[in-house]
């Protein structure tokens, strides 16, 4: 085995913080309304009969209107009142396997920082979502093809959040 040395990435994150106009309870339903679990049964079942491709994106665009599915979602609410703060907030795991495969096939680690990461919470002054811009990590890879997908996850969010009736950052849309 050829000894390898510990790649070293430094990278600036951006978190956008947006104030949503909805109460915690209204927003959350519409966000998960408009962003569908992961049908991970349909997905195993396309992996058991080798299903192609071309098929596999043609189910995700059928089943994702704005192209992202929850993978995985957890309300902090009940355990985080147990130590006093009783603020509402849900972490999601919000992506598209077909979109993250565009990037895995230029390296695989990048399952690391996708699907995206995001909360929706009340800070104590309103609803808000917060997530880290997709280009800004995702560039961190320094390569051409993972790039411009993470420029592209930074529009389908932006088309995301306007569906939603959210203030779109000028960052996600130029």
């Amino acid at each position: 085995m050829v000894a390898r040395e510990v790649r070293q990435t430094d990278y600036q994150a951006r978190r956008l913080t947006i104030p949503v106009d909805a109460p915690f309870d209204e927003f959350r339903r519409r966000y998960e309304a408009a962003v569908p679990v992961l049908d991970i049964e349909g997905i195993a079942a396309m992996v058991q009969r080798r299903a192609s491709w071309s098929e596999v994106i043609e189910s995700a665009s059928r089943q994702g209107p704005y192209d992202f599915f929850r993978f995985w979602s957890l309300d902090a609410q009940p355990l985080m009142s147990l130590a006093g703060p009783d603020a509402s907030c849900v972490e999601y795991l919000m992506g598209n396997h077909t979109i993250a495969e565009r990037m895995f096939r230029h390296d695989p680690t990048v399952l690391a920082y996708v699907p995206l990461h995001l909360a929706i919470a009340d800070d104590g002054d309103g609803t808000v979502f917060s997530i880290d811009q997709p280009s800004r990590t995702l560039g961190s890879y320094r390569r051409p093809g993972i790039t411009s997908v993470g420029i592209d996850l930074d529009h389908k969010l932006g088309r995301l959040l306007q569906a939603l009736d959210v203030p779109v950052p000028p960052v996600l849309t130029s």
